[in-house]
């Protein structure tokens, strides 16, 4: 997986409004510029056999967030492609796994990175369980780890600006509502 971008400033998203109704389409440039632009965006969360959280560190070479550490994978679908394509191809190019998924919710929010630019997501959040080592792709995360559910939730207190916002946010929320789902994968 070294080496191969898969993730490109011109690619198509989707925007949408709150409803999930399609407004449009635009460059991911674009989509992320000033405040950000609303579209479509997916987070995944992949536990082990022990419920460890497969977790990545951003490459630094991200517009948004990088080297901070966040969610197994999490990008958006492209014009023309369902959430079921879409994080089916994400998950292979980012991580090389390749495993069933379990839609839990969507939400909407947005955070800004200063100058750089923003997120203004609809967010789609998915589970799922693999307990192969990963084949990371090396243009898109700079490091990851399997942790445990207590020793996570234990940093994010201690140190929650090393975490991207949506991952906070998605992970309060599965920590609170979905932990019974998690440990039944």
């Amino acid at each position: 997986m070294a080496g191969n971008v898969v993730s490109f400033d011109d690619e198509k998203l989707i925007l949408v409004d709150e409803y999930d109704n399609i407004t449009g389409y635009e460059s991911k440039d674009f989509c992320h510029n000033g405040n950000g632009v609303l579209h479509r965006a997916f987070s995944i969360f992949i536990f082990n056999d022990k419920n460890e959280l497969l977790l990545q560190q951003r490459h630094a070479d991200k517009r948004l967030w990088g080297e901070y550490w966040s969610n197994t994978c999490c990008s958006h679908p492209r014009k023309g492609e369902s959430y079921s394509q879409a994080v089916a191809r994400r998950l292979k190019e980012e991580v090389g796994l390749d495993v069933p998924l379990r839609y839990l919710y969507r939400f909407q929010y947005q955070a800004s990175f200063g100058e750089k630019g923003s997120e203004n997501e609809l967010c789609s959040v998915y589970i799922g369980r693999a307990n192969s080592e990963p084949k990371i792709n090396d243009t898109e995360i700079m490091d990851w780890k399997y942790i445990s559910i207590t020793d996570l939730n234990r940093d994010m207190l201690l140190n929650p600006e090393r975490y991207t916002p949506w991952f906070k946010m998605e992970w309060e929320r599965l920590t609170r509502e979905y932990l019974s789902e998690i440990y039944a994968l």
